[in-house]
């Protein structure tokens, strides 16, 4: 259903173009009776040497042109007062506007901001994604899993440079099986399970999983993740700790 402001915008312009026609009817009914009168009132009643006619003529002419001047100077001065206006986005300050107009601006812009707060969702869930107001807000479980493979496999080949590199669908098991015994530490030897083979299980349900991952699956792998981040940065600064004191040694020697 059309709005009211959307009918009077359609009736103005409806009534704007019947006005239009209807003076160009009226002034070209008026210049063909003049024209007729001026021939009528002629010595010779036709068109030679008819001054009169002449001058109407001229005249309904001189007329057209005035209007069309005026259309196309309206025309311009609304193109270049449009083309004045800053394309780039610009603030307006105090100074720019009316006082009235600034604090109308502000009032609005402030009824704006409480409106988007208070229609935030605060108890909506859905799944995959992280709950409204926690630190998980806006992340999607799934796709933060399956980002944290290529920093990990970064990682490796830090570690060990001839490490393989990542295929598509490879398991994280296999893929990262050369890492495996870095990742074992003394306390963990009884354990059966290592943070990889979580990582790995956290990664095939976000890999091939029909249902989204849930929030205890993806803390779950991202402790997984962080677990393995740790420890390849733990022998990356080892390594880099003995290739610092192998060279401080035979820089001594010589």
């Amino acid at each position: 259903m059309l709005s009211r402001r959307k009918v009077l915008k359609i009736l103005s312009n409806i009534s704007y173009g019947l006005f239009l026609i209807l003076t160009i009817i009226f002034t070209g009914l008026s210049c063909v009776a003049l024209l007729a009168q001026a021939v009528r009132h002629a010595p010779s009643h036709d068109w030679t040497r008819n001054v009169n006619a002449l001058v109407i003529g001229v005249s309904y002419a001189v007329v057209l042109v005035i209007s069309l001047l005026f259309c196309v100077k309206r025309r311009l001065a609304v193109r270049l007062r449009l083309q004045r206006i800053s394309k780039a986005y610009t603030i307006i300050r105090r100074g720019d506007v009316p006082n009235s107009v600034h604090e109308y601006m502000t009032q609005e812009y402030m009824r704006t901001c409480l409106v988007s707060y208070e229609s935030l969702p605060t108890d909506v869930f859905h799944p995959g994604w992280g709950r409204p107001g926690t630190k998980y807000q806006g992340v999607r479980f799934r796709r933060a899993l399956l980002d944290t493979i290529p920093e990990i496999d970064a990682l490796a080949h830090e570690v060990i440079p001839a490490h393989p590199p990542l295929k598509p669908h490879a398991r994280m098991l296999h893929h990262f099986r050369f890492i495996l015994p870095l990742l074992n530490s003394p306390t963990d030897e009884d354990e059966e399970f290592t943070s990889l083979h979580y990582y790995d299980s956290a990664i095939q349900l976000a890999r091939n999983s029909a249902e989204e991952p849930t929030e205890e699956e993806f803390l779950l792998g991202m402790h997984a993740a962080d677990e393995i981040r740790k420890s390849l940065n733990d022998c990356r600064l080892e390594a880099l700790e003995s290739s610092i004191t192998d060279f401080d040694g035979s820089t001594a020697d010589s």
